[in-house]
C-alpha cells in the first residue's frame, strides 16, 4: 500500500513561522501527501504554494478547544474557504455533548458544512475527553449531517488516537470516514490505524513515516 495520500501532513503548533510551513510545504509536495494541515492563518500562503500541485490544503477550524460559538466557527469557516483551503477540520463543542445537547452538535456541524460548501469537512470529536458511550453517539450524529469524515483527535489533548476507539468510530459513523490523528508517529503506528477502519492520518511526522523511521507527534 502506498501510504502517501493517506496523510495530511501537519504543522499546527502555536510558534509556527512561514519558514516552518514552506518546509512543510516541501516536504508535502516531494512525497505528495494527501494535504498539508495547517493554522488558518497560513491557507493563503499555502495554496499559492501548492496552487500547480495535487497536495491539498486543509486547515482547522474551532481550534483546538471547540469552544468557539457556531457564528464564529461559519465565519472562520468561510474565510478559510475564500482564502483556498480544499478541507475543513472543525473541533466540535465538546462541552453540547457532555451536556447531551446532541441538537447543537448536528446544528452546528451541518452549519459548518454548508459554510464550506463543496469543500470536504472531518470533524474532529477529540476522544481523549470522552467515555466509550459519548464516542458512539457523537459518531453516529456525525453519521446524519453532511460531514465526509470523523476525526479522533486534536493532537492538543491528553491523548491520541487509539486503535480501539477508531474501531468504534467506524461502526457507529454510518459509512462515512475516519482520520486518525495525535500520536501516529511511525509507519506501524499508521498501519495499526489502517487496520482499524481509518482512511486518513494526520501526523506531523509524515516524513518519517515514508522512511520508517520514528517521528514526533504534532
Amino acid at each position: 500500500m502506498k501510504y502517501n495520500k493517506l496523510i495530511d501532513h501537519t504543522y499546527l503548533k502555536a510558534f509556527g513561522t512561514k519558514k516552518d510551513i514552506e518546509k512543510l510545504i516541501n516536504e508535502a509536495k516531494e512525497y505528495n501527501f494527501k494535504s498539508v494541515c495547517i493554522n488558518p492563518v497560513h491557507v493563503a500562503y499555502a495554496e499559492k504554494k501548492l496552487h500547480d500541485s495535487d497536495v491539498l490544503v486543509c486547515t482547522v477550524i474551532g481550534f483546538p478547544l471547540g469552544a468557539n460559538t457556531t457564528e464564529t466557527k461559519v465565519f472562520e469557516t468561510l474565510n478559510a474557504v475564500k482564502n483556498g483551503a480544499d478541507e475543513i477540520d472543525m473541533v466540535i463543542n465538546i462541552g453540547k455533548l457532555k451536556e447531551k445537547d446532541y441538537d447543537y452538535i448536528e446544528d452546528e456541524i451541518n452549519h459548518v458544512c454548508k459554510a464550506a460548501g463543496d469543500k470536504l469537512v472531518k470533524v474532529i470529536i477529540e476522544i481523549c475527553y470522552l467515555e466509550e458511550e459519548e464516542i458512539i453517539k457523537v459518531s453516529q450524529i456525525v453519521g446524519k449531517t453532511n460531514a465526509e469524515f470523523i476525526k479522533t483527535s486534536t493532537g492538543f489533548g491528553t491523548g491520541g488516537a487509539t486503535y480501539e476507539a477508531v474501531k468504534i468510530m467506524k461502526k457507529n459513523v454510518n459509512g462515512k470516514e475516519v482520520k486518525a490523528a495525535g500520536g501516529v508517529r511511525s509507519k506501524e503506528d499508521l498501519e495499526k490505524m489502517v487496520e482499524a477502519g481509518a482512511t486518513r492520518i494526520g501526523a506531523s511526522s509524515g516524513v518519517k513515516i515514508m522512511n520508517d523511521e520514528e517521528g514526533s507527534d504534532y
